[in-house]
């Protein structure tokens, strides 16, 4: 007969909060949510079936999650790293390159207290880009890749580029969706034959 298994008891408020906040949310990896949720109903007096049952897995699968969070924490609830294998992102790291996105860009050009314009740091990007995002997420640590920073913003509905016309979209993701004409094609007036009716009628 399986032994019974329980979550431990929380080492403080702070992990609690962490748990249950986890647990609760709607927009973390589904796996983390679900794990979260294992810990959370452990808490509340579930039973391993119980709590198999209402998340729709195996009971072995509880307990070996609650074992392992027994024994490492918050840090449990993640996949151990194979070879080759990246790091999950924390949610705190998620959160920040939220608001990088929805910061205003340190080049950009502002309007002054005097009526001036002028940018932060004029050596830095004016506007949001993948690749100015991703450059930026590297230099406050963030180790993330720049498909997955554009993965991150598209699940949150997050925009990244500054609002202008595709034609001026200096971010390769995206092209021109029309094609403009050639500067050497010929408009024809009305009232005026073209050369090839005019050449007809001779």
């Amino acid at each position: 007969m399986p032994k019974l298994r329980f979550a431990r008891l929380p080492t403080d408020d702070a992990e609690e909060r962490q748990v249950r906040k986890l647990a609760a949310s709607r927009h973390a990896p589904g796996d983390w949510i679900r794990r979260a949720r294992m810990i959370a109903r452990s808490w509340d007096g579930l039973r391993t079936t119980a709590i198999a049952a209402e998340l729709g897995c195996h009971p072995q699968t509880v307990r070996e999650r609650i074992a392992r969070f027994n024994v490492e924490g918050l840090g449990g609830l993640g996949d151990r790293p194979g070879p080759g294998r990246k790091p999950r992102l924390t949610e705190v790291e998620r959160g920040a390159i939220i608001a990088l996105a929805g910061s205003v860009p340190p080049g950009k050009l502002t309007r002054q207290s005097d009526g001036t314009l002028a940018a932060g740091d004029e050596g830095q990007p004016a506007h949001w880009t993948l690749d100015t995002l991703t450059a930026a997420a590297h230099a406050r640590g963030i180790a993330v890749e720049r498909s997955q920073l554009r993965r991150i913003l598209l699940r949150e509905g997050v925009p990244w580029r500054k609002t202008h016309s595709w034609a001026e979209s200096e971010d390769p993701d995206f092209v021109p969706k029309g094609r403009k004409s050639s500067g050497s094609t010929r408009t024809h007036r009305p009232g005026r034959p073209s050369s090839a009716s005019t050449s007809w009628g001779r």
